[in-house]
């Protein structure tokens, strides 16, 4: 008999809220119609409306079940693929300018976080990128010197430290990001839906957008209604091909999480993780890891997947479970009578040199578009809320001159598909002979 895997289309970290929002059935009027209601989408509501404005938000689930609602929670200062890369397509100025962009929008999380009283888990002991093969030391040491170099907070720690913090063993060195933690992205999300509704922000849930016909005033058509607006703003991220806008943009990649059942006390006692970091890998498809406030771990990625003509990617894939299971299990040798109780995942936004876009479009110039945050959303699609508000009311925002840059866009299908599946098959043997060697050869620390 084939195994069945605890799979839910929804996260674990989210149930439907008790004061799900009305479906739009009428033609109404706002200043500003939001498409989206998740990060990006509540953030954007929240400035605009403290500025005065009427703004409406439509939401095809409920504010938060997408990708808002479903990621692991790391609240960190990554940006694009990786430093390197930051490197080798921009320069030294521009990638020292994009590093303090995502330590700015730790900053900015953070603020909100607190401003808005939003009770989401945080806790603010960073995040590591961990080796687990002594080949992966070199690396991240060269790493570290060129983040410090380029102004970032973080520093490499070495075998040792890696002991005295009571890291598990299995992660033999890394860079700590110093800035962030691990959060409950449900609780944050639905607490920026809370405080978007007590702000009076309309919030229109089942209300899934069918048609958005631009002019000098934009009409966003459902099933069953319409809001006509001066302006529209497209919070969509990886929902954003469903739009009829910006197709080749930004594409949906699929990642996958699991949770596992509660921790014992002895078992987290054996664990160590006395500082509760959030941890993700050095490989090239990274693993993720975090406890949570129930004792629990989150974790999950490894596998990504791309569906032809940017559909979003099916979830429930045994074979992807499996694979991202034997990597907890290596990673976890200690908790191998701990079962998994939950698989889920969800769709991130990726444009193709993983940085996020801000722009505006349209006959008129009254389209806004805030998307593409390659798997780092939580506090860069909330501060693009305040970016977004500050475009659509013509006040000049520093952060998004650093976002620009030429714009690229994804190749026409076929060759899109082939070019992802191409990148993926790369990487995925780049880590799985990182992995067969760490099997070969054993975990040794980085010295």
């Amino acid at each position: 008999m084939r195994p069945t895997y605890p799979f839910e289309e929804i996260s674990g970290w989210l149930t439907a809220p008790e004061d799900r929002q009305a479906a739009l059935d009428t033609q109404v009027k706002a200043d500003v119609v939001i498409i989206g209601g998740g990060y990006t989408g509540l953030s954007t509501a929240l400035v605009l409306r403290e500025r005065g404005m009427d703004v409406a938000i439509l939401e095809q689930g409920f504010a938060g079940s997408g990708a808002s609602g479903r990621n692991a929670g790391h609240l960190a200062p990554t940006i694009g693929k990786d430093i390197p890369s930051l490197l080798r397509f921009f320069g030294a100025e521009k990638a020292k300018k994009l590093m303090a962009y995502a330590d700015t929008a730790v900053n900015y999380t953070e603020k909100v976080i607190n401003r808005h009283g939003i009770e989401c888990e945080y806790e603010p002991n960073g995040n590591i990128v961990v080796g687990v093969h002594p080949k992966h030391e070199d690396g991240l040491r060269k790493a570290a010197d060129t983040a410090q170099s380029l102004g970032g907070n973080v520093r490499f720690m070495d075998g040792n430290e890696m002991r005295q913090r009571q890291l598990p063993r299995a992660f033999t060195c890394g860079i700590l990001e110093e800035r962030g933690g691990i959060l409950n992205p449900g609780k944050y999300v639905l607490g920026l839906r809370r405080a978007a509704l007590n702000a009076g922000v309309r919030i229109y849930e089942d209300s899934k957008l069918t048609s958005l016909e631009n002019g000098s005033t934009v009409t966003a058509i459902t099933s069953k209604g319409s809001i006509s607006a001066g302006k529209a703003v497209l919070a969509t991220n990886a929902y954003t091909k469903s739009t009829g806008w910006h197709k080749r943009t930004v594409t949906p990649i699929r990642a996958t999480l699991f949770e596992t059942k509660p921790l014992s006390d002895a078992q987290l006692a054996t664990l160590g993780w006395k500082f509760r970091e959030g941890v993700y890998t050095a490989h090239q498809t990274l693993e993720s890891f975090r406890l949570t406030a129930r004792n629990t771990i989150v974790g999950g990625t490894k596998k990504v997947s791309y569906a032809y003509g940017s559909a979003l990617a099916n979830g429930y894939n045994e074979q992807v479970f499996q694979t991202i299971e034997g990597a907890f299990r290596a990673r976890f040798p200690e908790l191998t009578d701990v079962e998994i109780a939950q698989w889920w995942g969800g769709w991130f936004g990726l444009t193709l040199d993983f940085l996020p876009m801000i722009g505006v479009s349209g006959d008129h110039h009254n389209v806004y578009h805030g998307f593409g945050y390659a798997g780092h959303g939580v506090p860069q699609a909330t501060m693009m809320g305040s970016m977004l508000a500050d475009k659509i009311e013509g006040i000049e925002n520093p952060w998004e001159q650093v976002l620009d840059r030429r714009h690229l866009n994804w190749p026409p299908e076929p060759l899109r598909w082939l070019g992802v599946k191409a990148l993926t098959l790369t990487f995925n043997a780049m880590d799985k002979r990182t992995d067969r060697q760490i099997r070969e050869l054993g975990v040794r620390g980085c010295h």
